[in-house]
């Protein structure tokens, strides 16, 4: 089992910066990836980022690649995700999400990942 707590919400003016935390616990040395996806209301849930664990690989959404960045510490068992430049249309609740296994473009998809976080409220004014 793994669990995921997601943190760093909060309201933001447009252009401005978020950095949201993913903290694991459990087996995280089995880990092959976390994620994070964001859902806007009536929207589905969509793929922003992930990571694999142990390699570092990273993998972004066309929607926010040059302004987001992933990484992870592996001995804090956490994964940032710093957000700039954000637009009203990254308002969503942002999830991450892990996957024991997997491998290349699998962390695209939301069905891949076996557990979730609560999701952490970001919203962005205009």
């Amino acid at each position: 089992q793994v669990q995921l707590v997601e943190s760093g919400g909060g309201l933001v003016q447009t252009g401005g910066s978020l950095r949201l935390s993913c903290a694991a616990s459990g087996r995280t040395s089995s880990m092959y990836a976390i994620g994070w996806f964001r859902q806007a209301p009536g929207k589905e849930r969509e793929f922003v980022a992930a990571i694999t664990w142990v390699g570092g690989t990273t993998y972004s959404a066309a929607a926010v690649k040059g302004r987001i960045t992933i990484s992870r510490d592996i001995a804090n068992s956490t994964v940032a995700l710093q957000m700039n430049s954000l637009k009203p249309e990254d308002t969503a609740v942002y999830y991450c999400a892990g996957t024991l296994s997997g491998y290349g473009s699998t962390v695209y998809s939301r069905r891949e990942y076996r557990y979730w976080g609560q999701g952490t409220q970001v919203t962005v004014s205009s």
